[in-house]
C-alpha cells in the first residue's frame, strides 16, 4: 500500500500524537504531537519535527540542544491516529538531562523489580561506576588495574568454562558460566570504550540485512 499523509487521521486541531522510541533499546523516549507539515518535514529530513501546542509553531528536536533524533522507522496504529517513530537518539531526550522523558516512576511491582529487563544496561552502568569510583578489594577494579591482557585472559578462561558447561548435563552450570562471560565481556567493552547502544546497533544492522534478503 502506498502511504500518503492523508492516510493519517489528525484530530480536530490537526494534530496526531507521536510516540518516540529508541530503536536500539526499545525504551519509550517521549510523546509529542505532529501536524501535517511537521510530519512531512520529518519524512523529508529523517529528523523529528513536532508541533508545539503551547507555542503554536513547528520545532525540530535537538535544534538548540544538539540532542537530535535520527528517524529510522515510522509506523501508525490500526486506527491511523497515532504514530510510532523509532529513532537513534543522539544525547539525552529530556530537557532535564534524563535519557527519557518518562523517568518519574509511580510504581514498580515486586516482580518487575526482581526481574529487571534492563539488567544488562544496569550491569554496564554499575561496572562503569565502579571503574570511575574504585573500591578497595573490588574484583572489577582489580581487572581494570591489571589492564587489557588480564581482561582478555579472563574472557578466554570464561569461554572455555562455557564450553565445558554446555557439554555437561542440565543447564544451570551453563547459565552460570554464560553470566560470568557476559560480565567479563562488559568489562572489556568499558575498557575499550564500547557502549551497549553501539553493540545493539551492530546487531540491529545484521537483523535488518537478513530481513532484506
Amino acid at each position: 500500500m502506498n502511504f500518503t499523509i492523508d492516510t493519517i487521521v489528525f484530530d480536530e486541531k490537526g494534530l496526531v500524537p507521536a510516540i518516540i522510541q529508541d530503536i536500539y533499546s526499545g525504551k519509550v523516549l517521549m510523546l509529542a504531537f505532529m501536524n501535517k507539515e511537521s510530519l512531512q518535514k520529518t519524512l523529508e529530513t529523517n529528523m523529528t519535527w513536532f508541533f508545539s501546542r503551547k507555542r503554536k509553531q513547528l520545532w525540530n528536536k535537538g535544534e538548540t540542544s544538539g540532542n537530535k533524533q535520527l528517524v529510522k522507522k515510522i509506523s501508525y496504529d490500526c486506527d491511523a491516529d497515532t504514530l510510532l517513530v523509532e529513532v537513534e537518539q543522539i544525547g539525552v531526550t529530556c530537557h532535564t538531562g534524563e535519557a527519557s522523558c518518562f523517568h518519574n516512576e509511580i510504581r514498580t511491582t515486586e516482580e518487575v523489580g526482581a526481574f529487571n529487563r534492563e539488567i544488562v544496561n544496569d550491569l554496564y552502568d554499575f561496572i562503569q561506576y565502579r571503574k570511575e569510583n574504585p573500591v578497595e578489594g573490588s574484583y572489577t577494579n582489580y581487572l581494570f588495574t591489571q589492564g587489557i591482557d588480564k581482561i582478555l585472559k579472563k574472557i578466554g578462561e570464561e569461554s572455555s568454562e562455557v564450553i565445558i558447561g554446555a557439554k555437561n548435563p542440565g543447564k544451570d552450570e551453563l547459565i552460570y558460566e554464560l553470566s560470568d562471560l557476559i560480565y567479563h565481556s562488559i568489562v572489556l567493552m568499558i575498557n575499550k570504550g564500547v557502549t551497549i547502544d553501539e553493540l545493539k546497533g551492530e546487531l540491529t544492522k545484521r537483523m535488518m540485512a537478513k530481513q532484506a534478503k
